[in-house]
């Protein structure tokens, strides 16, 4: 439905206030179609705010989203820094355990918004906590509004990290 109501909207065009449309929509639009509105960051920001799940995460049009999301914001290696973080939003939880593991715990928070991961996502998950070199220190240290903060990531933790958290 989406990609058939994009159809009818840029029968004409792109149209200039593109960004008024529902995120989803632009899922479905490539970043070259979008940069007479706008910069690719700007896109990407609102790629980043859009339901990712509408397509399936296998999907070749997703993982593409991607790859050109990384290579608009010249993302060097695979560390993602806290703004470029903030442009991919919901994005980041397409990425590999390698940029987990690069980016240290500066993504844990943004990816306990994703509502599943592949195992190399959480074995990464579960490396980078386990290190305790994160804003949130290592699990012994966590409180309450810790364990709030990070609640999407519980289910990934694994025993040996849940035993770490105080009660």
């Amino acid at each position: 439905q989406l990609s058939c109501l994009l159809k009818m909207v840029t029968l004409h065009g792109i149209p200039e206030d593109l960004d008024s449309y529902p995120k989803d929509l632009l899922l479905f639009l490539s970043p070259s179609d979008y940069a007479a509105t706008g910069s690719c960051s700007q896109f990407f920001m609102n790629i980043g705010k859009a339901n990712v799940d509408v397509l399936p995460r296998e999907a070749p049009q997703r993982q593409q989203l991607v790859r050109e999301a990384l290579a608009c914001l010249k993302v060097p290696g695979t560390q993602i820094n806290e703004e470029n973080a903030e442009i991919l939003g919901r994005l980041l939880c397409d990425l590999g355990g390698e940029y987990i593991r690069s980016s240290g715990g500066s993504l844990l928070k943004d990816l306990s918004q994703c509502g599943s991961f592949l195992p190399d996502q959480e074995e990464a998950i579960r490396d980078v906590i386990s290190s305790g070199n994160t804003t949130f220190g290592p699990p012994a240290a966590w409180s309450a509004f810790t364990l709030s903060e990070l609640s999407g990531l519980i289910p990934v933790l694994g025993h040996s990290i849940l035993q770490q958290i105080p009660k």
